[in-house]
């Protein structure tokens, strides 16, 4: 198994301003050989279940004082927003069938079973050692990295806001009542992220012209459980974008006005990459 090391491209600053980090954990697009072999999809159904582009969206971060980290590897091959323990037995041989939350149920854990639309991507299981090494090469490198991020932007700076960004299919918001959201923010109901850093990531958000919605239909998968820790001024967002609004989801190609929409995106990025808790006071503020 070849796989690019390390399995991310990590991006920082000239100068750190003051810990906020983008992060795209299924912007993925690189399909080794070994695994196309392996699956009965072609790589355009594949990508069906990549947040395609997303790494590029949140690219000029660095340049407003963010770090990035965007992952390389599909998500079809490995979901760096599921727990390492959170594997399927249908897909993976030799794994205890112990209660499974949902979405691994669903064919959605760590090593998935399915793309969009209950697609099977292989015709047989695999045996548990591939699928130790898929975690270890790829789910392990990117969670030390953020991980190792996250730690030291609250060791420089006496916070860490991590903005986990996502796209959505746009039929994922049919079942919505009234105007549908363009984007959604999950903190776990609160439990990952202060309302002040979500108040701030709305708002700028809303500026820029969009509409969005809190933890409905996404309130925030394993990041966000994982990492956040308002108490600790250890702060995650989930943001998910409509991709709608910047593709062809049909053909996964950039809308012909991808560059307007990456633009005022942009701005949103600028705002953002500065975000700060003043710990005395409480107030948050983006400098």
């Amino acid at each position: 198994m070849s796989q690019p090391e390390p399995p991310f491209v990590l991006t920082r600053p000239d100068s750190w301003l003051s810990g906020v980090i983008f992060a795209s954990p299924h912007s993925g697009c690189d399909y080794p050989d070994w695994f196309l072999k392996d699956t009965r999809l072609p790589v355009s159904t594949l990508r069906s279940s990549e947040d395609a582009f997303v790494d590029r969206l949140i690219a000029p971060a660095s340049r407003y004082g963010a770090v990035t980290l965007a992952s390389r590897v599909p998500r079809c091959i490995v979901d760096l927003n599921r727990g390492a323990d959170e594997i399927d037995p249908v897909i993976v041989r030799g794994v205890p069938r112990h209660p499974l939350n949902q979405r691994t149920l669903a064919g959605l854990g760590v090593i998935p079973r399915v793309v969009s639309h209950g697609r099977v991507i292989h015709d047989a299981p695999m045996d548990r050692a591939e699928a130790e090494r898929r975690i270890d090469r790829c789910w392990r490198p990117y969670h030390q990295a953020l991980g190792a991020l996250i730690s030291e932007a609250r060791t420089r700076f006496g916070q860490a806001i991590l903005i986990d960004m996502h796209s959505m299919p746009h039929d994922s918001l049919t079942h919505l009542q009234g105007l549908r959201p363009d984007m959604v923010l999950g903190n776990r109901h609160g439990l990952s992220a202060s309302a002040r850093v979500s108040d701030a990531v709305c708002r700028a958000v809303e500026d820029g012209g969009w509409r969005i919605r809190r933890n409905s239909p996404f309130s925030g998968a394993y990041i966000c459980s994982a990492y956040g820790r308002p108490a600790q001024n250890i702060h995650v967002v989930q943001l998910e974008i409509d991709r709608s609004l910047y593709m062809d989801e049909r053909s996964i190609t950039p809308r012909p006005d991808f560059d307007v929409f990456a633009a005022r995106i942009e701005q949103v990025i600028a705002r953002l990459a500065s975000l700060t808790t003043d710990l005395s006071g409480g107030r948050i503020a983006a400098e």
